[in-house]
């Protein structure tokens, strides 16, 4: 045994369960004790390491088959300062006249995280809650992510903001879900205007339109790009790269060199 070697080199229980939560994920990767609880949402079955069916996965795991889980509404208390912050939100919004429930959807706590699911037509009124309320002052907004769930019928589309409170040294995660139908949710650039070039990624990956964003056009794409390649539906491959005048042919096209 050396100095600098711990006496007791066994890791702690609660370590191996901060280990084993931090490598699942909403992609079928939940563990098993978070996956069958009854308020967790199941949108759908992955099959396969990446979801790839044919010849396209290369990956060994074509036999992998697990639940594509989101985590359900989280009763209260939840712990931490979320407690505060939730009901700090609740009165804000409640004495600019809109009740709580109606502006949210669900509140959840998971894996120590808080996130806030916004119905999208009171998202700037919420926005404006947390960043200007005293109890909250969450005042940076840090970006806006897309994700798309193609299974889950009526809310494919999710636009995920993670706010930061300097003043509070807190963090919060707001998400607002809509339909691929309708992808239409409001801009928040008047509230944040850091989300101006985030919106306009995500608008441009994903196809989410941001109602109201000053200069809602592609910011990585061509201008005349056709679809929204991080879409999960999104061919891999194959797509004509029409400003070069090439063709990216489909991955069991490709020619291999040994």
């Amino acid at each position: 045994m050396t100095f600098d070697t711990p006496d007791d080199t066994e890791t702690p229980a609660a370590h191996n369960e901060t280990d084993a939560a931090a490598t699942a994920g909403p992609e079928g990767t939940l563990p098993e004790a978070d996956s069958a609880r009854s308020d967790a949402e199941v949108i759908g079955t992955r099959r396969g390491m990446f979801g790839v069916s044919g010849t396209g996965d290369t990956s060994g795991y074509g036999r992998l088959v697990r639940p594509v889980s989101l985590p359900g509404s989280t009763p209260a208390p939840y712990g931490s300062y979320f407690d505060e912050l939730v009901d700090a939100l609740r009165a804000a919004l409640l004495a600019a006249g809109t009740r709580f429930d109606a502006a949210l959807e669900k509140v959840v706590v998971f894996r120590g995280e808080l996130t806030l699911h916004v119905r999208r037509e009171y998202l700037v009124a919420v926005a404006r809650a947390l960043r200007d309320e005293t109890a909250l002052r969450f005042e940076l907004c840090l970006g806006v992510n897309g994700v798309h769930y193609p299974q889950d019928s009526g809310h494919e589309l999710h636009a995920v903001y993670h706010l930061t409170s300097i003043t509070h040294n807190r963090r919060l995660r707001v998400e607002v879900s809509v339909s691929d139908a309708d992808p239409h949710i409001p801009s928040l650039y008047d509230v944040y205007p850091t989300t101006d070039w985030h919106e306009r990624e995500t608008y441009d990956f994903f196809g989410i339109l941001f109602d109201g964003h000053p200069s809602l056009t592609r910011i990585t794409m061509p201008d005349d790009w056709r679809g929204h390649p991080q879409r999960k539906d999104y061919p891999l491959g194959g797509i004509p790269v029409e400003y070069k005048g090439a063709r990216i042919p489909p991955p069991d096209e490709r020619r291999a060199y040994s």
